[in-house]
């Protein structure tokens, strides 16, 4: 995987440096770019190039729906700090003709709020939810390579303000003969606002562009897994009054910079998420991930923890059943839970 990666490296960099953006702020449907399933988030939170059959990861990378997910179910739920809960539930069929397809809802709800007007008087309670339908389908072309793509329409309710839009992902993957390595190239979220939430003032959505790749050992059941994120803009920093490191020297007034050296390592490293995945006698799988950018945004200053950014989870499988259960840190005593669970009908159709 190692001298596959040095080849693929200098052209992500020509690619993402030009490129220059922030990372957030600026869009609307941010929904649509959270990880839902459990076994990508416990391998660091992002797509994944992972080619078995497993169809919660298709609703990142479509490129993957096959005939052999026809009849699976996927159902994820996510808790996440401060009552937040997202999730998806998703099934798959094939069409003789037509091809291979996945059909999905894709929802977050936001909670409750008590809503106040300028005087801070009470104006009543409100909720806040967004919802994705997403149709899917993928389509091999040969056997080392295959394509797929997501059409989603997204519907936002925020209070009193509502919003539609369309998005697509396209996805190309290529898997090595013996089916030890994968590489896949995905567009995520291209598209638009149809309905703004204020007439006439349109919000870009979360466009990003990835290439994730995966080796599985040959002698050991191990699987190492890389994502370099967001290469339509390479500058992922943002400056923070707050932070230790932005403040001026008590002396000299003057604010101490990074090199040009280092300020390069920490944007390459914030486009970088490492994973991990172990099999034990083929139905217990453990996994751990680190994102390197979610590390540097939630990190609390004065703390020495590199908790925030780790990943982990387990898959069991049972017969037609696989679960999957993750947990990642957000910031010291604040985490979100993973759960997710897949049925293959299809096995169950064979028994009967």
């Amino acid at each position: 995987m190692i001298k596959k990666i040095h080849y693929i490296l200098p052209c992500l960099i020509l690619l993402s440096g030009s490129l220059r953006g922030q990372i957030g702020g600026f869009n609307t449907y941010q929904f649509l770019g959270f990880t839902n399933s459990a076994r990508m988030a416990a391998l660091g939170g992002s797509s994944l190039a992972v080619n078995d059959h497993d169809l919660s990861l298709t609703q990142a990378n479509p490129s993957f729906i096959d005939t052999e997910m026809a009849n699976n179910m996927s159902l994820s739920y996510v808790n996440a700090p401060g009552g937040i809960n997202y999730g998806f539930v998703a099934y798959s069929h094939t069409f003789q003709k037509a091809g291979s397809f996945s059909g999905a809802l894709q929802y977050i709800n936001y909670g409750k709020f008590t809503g106040m007007d300028a005087s801070e008087n009470p104006t009543g309670d409100f909720t806040a939810s967004e919802y994705a339908l997403n149709i899917g389908w993928g389509r091999r072309l040969t056997p080392l390579f295959s394509i797929g793509a997501n059409g989603k329409l997204i519907y936002s309710q925020l209070e009193q303000y509502r919003s539609f839009g369309i998005a697509i992902d396209v996805a190309g993957s290529y898997t090595s003969k013996d089916q030890s390595f994968t590489a896949s190239l995905i567009a995520h979220n291209f598209g638009i606002e149809i309905s703004p939430y204020v007439s006439g003032q349109r919000t870009p959505l979360p466009f990003e562009l990835q290439i994730a790749l995966s080796e599985k050992l040959k002698h050991i059941p191990l699987r190492f897994t890389q994502t370099f994120t967001n290469l339509n803009r390479w500058d992922l920093t943002y400056f923070d009054p707050d932070d230790p490191d932005n403040q001026p020297d008590p002396i000299t007034g003057e604010v101490k910079e990074k090199t040009g050296a280092g300020q390069f390592a920490d944007n390459f490293l914030r486009h970088i998420v490492l994973g991990a995945e172990l099999t034990i006698a083929k139905v217990v799988q453990v996994r751990a991930g680190y994102n390197f950018q979610r590390h540097k945004e939630l990190k609390l200053y004065g703390s020495s923890s590199i908790s925030s950014g780790l990943s982990m989870g387990a898959g069991l499988r049972i017969k037609m059943f696989h679960l999957d259960y993750a947990l990642s840190f957000d910031i010291p005593g604040k985490t979100r839970n993973y759960l997710t669970l897949s049925v293959n009908f299809r096995e169950f159709t064979k028994k009967q």
